[in-house]
């Protein structure tokens, strides 16, 4: 019975691939990577193992200084491309691997984000048999180690639920209608160059932006919760506040896209579920670590904003990425 059982298993894993492949529809996956050796080989290895495999994968190294390289090569299936690590720009460099890829679907993934199953690209690309589908980004949970704090981010950003978003949410969701994250993410390759591909040199968010050039273009983009990641982060207070003074300047730079588009209503929903939920569950080291975190995150957004008063010095001794400013 379980040998039958494991057949039948094998069986519809062949299965769905086929059906990929006679729909002849060519899958790129694009993994940016710096310092990457001791999670590239286990992330190299799920994807391999996936019910529906990806035609190519490019690893974009930025100078690693450990065994990333060595790992990547070792890898047949994998096109490994070196950049120098001042040349990294989060839409120039994603831009540049997208356009050496020639999959009709191209997926990124971050170094530390790792498929949560064997069907993550499987689940990832169903959206798409919407044709007005442009992009879909896949569910982030977070790492057994996590704090409790993060853990509830995780819960409140990436549900449970799949949903798709259009233009006629932007009245009921504001900026939340364009969230999607690049640390697991999908593009129709038509519709990615029909809106001109990623900015560049751009500071941060070049997920956010091409999302709403889609949404703004008429085009869907897609949450797909069946799809999910391993991916959480410990982030320091000075962390928190660089990411979030680079978000700032960042709206600020790009005001007329999300010009009457608003920005602090989820926010604000965020703040109080995830108090809610750990003040529910008593813990309050977990709660106080958690307002200072915001507070951190405020001021890093609020002065990022108003980037254009600060001094250049004080620029780039606020952001979390200082080459953009040099």
């Amino acid at each position: 019975m379980l040998c039958q059982r494991l057949a039948w298993g094998i069986y519809r894993a062949r299965r769905r691939h086929a059906v990929y492949r006679r729909n002849a529809m060519k899958i790129s996956l694009i993994i940016p990577v710096i310092n990457a050796g001791k999670e590239i080989g286990r992330l190299l290895q799920a994807l391999h193992n996936q019910t529906v495999r990806a035609d190519e994968i490019i690893v974009v190294d930025s100078q690693s200084e450990d065994d990333t390289e060595r790992i990547c090569r070792n890898d047949e299936k994998v096109t490994f491309v070196k950049i120098e690590r001042s040349r990294f720009d989060h839409g120039g460099t994603r831009d540049d691997a997208f356009r050496r890829s020639g999959g009709d679907f191209v997926l990124f993934l971050t170094q530390d984000a790792l498929p949560a199953d064997n069907r993550y690209i499987e689940q990832l690309l169903i959206p798409f048999r919407d044709e007005a589908v442009a992009m879909v980004s896949g569910r982030q949970v977070a790492r057994a180690d996590a704090t409790e704090r993060e853990k509830r981010i995780r819960q409140f950003n990436y549900p449970p639920l799949s949903s798709i978003k259009t233009q006629q949410d932007i009245p009921l969701l504001g900026i939340k209608t364009f969230f999607a994250s690049n640390v697991c993410s999908a593009y129709r390759r038509s519709a990615y160059l029909q809106a001109g591909g990623f900015d560049s040199p751009l500071l941060t968010n070049e997920d956010l932006l091409i999302a709403a050039r889609f949404i703004h273009s008429d085009y869907k983009i897609a949450y797909c919760a069946e799809a999910a990641v391993v991916h959480s982060h410990r982030f320091s207070l000075k962390q928190q506040f660089a990411r979030n003074f680079d978000i700032g300047a960042f709206m600020r730079m790009n005001a007329p896209v999300f010009q009457g588009i608003r920005t602090t209503r989820e926010g604000v929903k965020m703040v109080k579920f995830i108090l809610g939920e750990l003040l529910k569950k008593r813990h309050i080291g977990q709660a106080l670590a958690f307002c200072f975190e915001n507070g951190a995150k405020l001021l890093g957004y609020k002065l990022g904003f108003h980037y254009r008063h600060l001094s250049r010095r004080t620029i780039v001794r606020c952001s979390s990425n200082k080459n953009f400013w040099k």
